[in-house]
Order: C-alpha cells, then structure tokens, then sequence
C-alpha cells in the first residue's frame, strides 16, 4: 500500500513559483537533496503520495498533490553537469525553484496536480493531522490554536503522514485538487 507524505514549500518558493506563473500548472519534477537546504525525500517510492503545503497567514494550503513516478536521472533532466558551474537540471529549468541548484539535488519525477495557492486544510483537521516515523511512533501537529497554526516549525521537512491522516487529509482536500 502506498504511503502519503508532507512537504513545507516555504514563502520563498511559492513566491518564486508565482513570478514564474506556475500557479495553474503541473510540476513534472521535483527535487529532494542531502542538505538541510531542501527537504530529503528518502522514504517515498513510486506510487507514494506527497501534498506539498505552504503556511501564509497561520493557514496551512495543499499548493499541489504529488504521486511519485520514480527518482531517477532521465533524458527529460537534461545532461549531467561537467562542471560545479553547469546547472544541475537543465531540462527542469522552468521548475528550478523547487530546489534544483540545492546541494546534492536528485529529480524527483512526479504526477501532480496543478500549482494553486487557495486549498485550505480546514482547521478543524490540523489538530488531528498525525505523522508516523520509521520506529511507527506518531506524532501530532504542534502549535495548532483555534484552527491556525501559530508556528510551521514542526511541518519543516518531509514527513510520513498516518494511513488515518493521509486518508483524511485526502478526503478533506481532494475534490478541491482534483
């Protein structure tokens, strides 16, 4: 069975996927690296899902829902940089901002939803949202007050969502995604 995973895109890289009028399209990439700098996607395998979320205003928005395809180097990457100087994906330069210059990026390939900027998770759910790590121990959203979340710290990273949670959270933001 497929898991469901969450990622924190921050204020600065929606407001660069807004500059670039990405808002309406589908990413086919996105990129998971080994430094603090992006979000290390080593648990998701193909078929997984990932709901990429952004914070603006204490309000927790899906920006787009991602099914992993695979994470391997393809034609559509472009060639491999020569040198540190060559961008490292080329063929992905229109959604770079999704971390393609992070240190040690790898592309991750995608079936997702179109970019949007308006799918509130309802605050009624973020108090209930849970995430399981690798040893199955749960943990729930912290900072959560009347619906809002008054601190994104403990959504920074990329986390396994409960199967309860993923079928939730799935439920609650689908047909707005869709």
């Amino acid at each position: 069975m497929p898991d469901a995973f969450t990622v924190l895109w921050t204020h600065d890289t929606c407001r660069a996927l807004r500059k670039a009028g990405r808002a309406g399209e589908r990413p086919p990439v996105a990129f998971s690296g080994v430094h603090t700098s992006l979000p290390a996607w080593t648990g998701a395998r193909s078929g997984d899902e990932v709901y990429a979320l952004h914070v603006n205003r204490r309000e927790v928005f899906v920006v787009s829902r991602m099914r992993v395809v695979d994470r391997e180097r393809r034609g559509c990457c472009g060639p491999a940089p020569a040198t540190w100087e060559d961008p490292a994906y080329p063929g992905h330069d229109d959604w770079s901002m999704l971390g393609a210059g992070g240190c040690g990026a790898q592309a991750v390939h995608v079936d997702a939803t179109p970019v949007r900027f308006d799918v509130p998770v309802p605050g009624e759910l973020l108090g209930r949202l849970a995430w399981r790590n690798r040893r199955d121990q749960t943990r729930n959203l912290k900072y959560v007050v009347d619906g809002r979340l008054e601190n994104s710290v403990s959504l920074q990273g990329f986390y396994r969502l409960t199967p309860e949670s993923a079928d939730t959270l799935a439920e609650a933001v689908g047909s707005a995604l869709a």
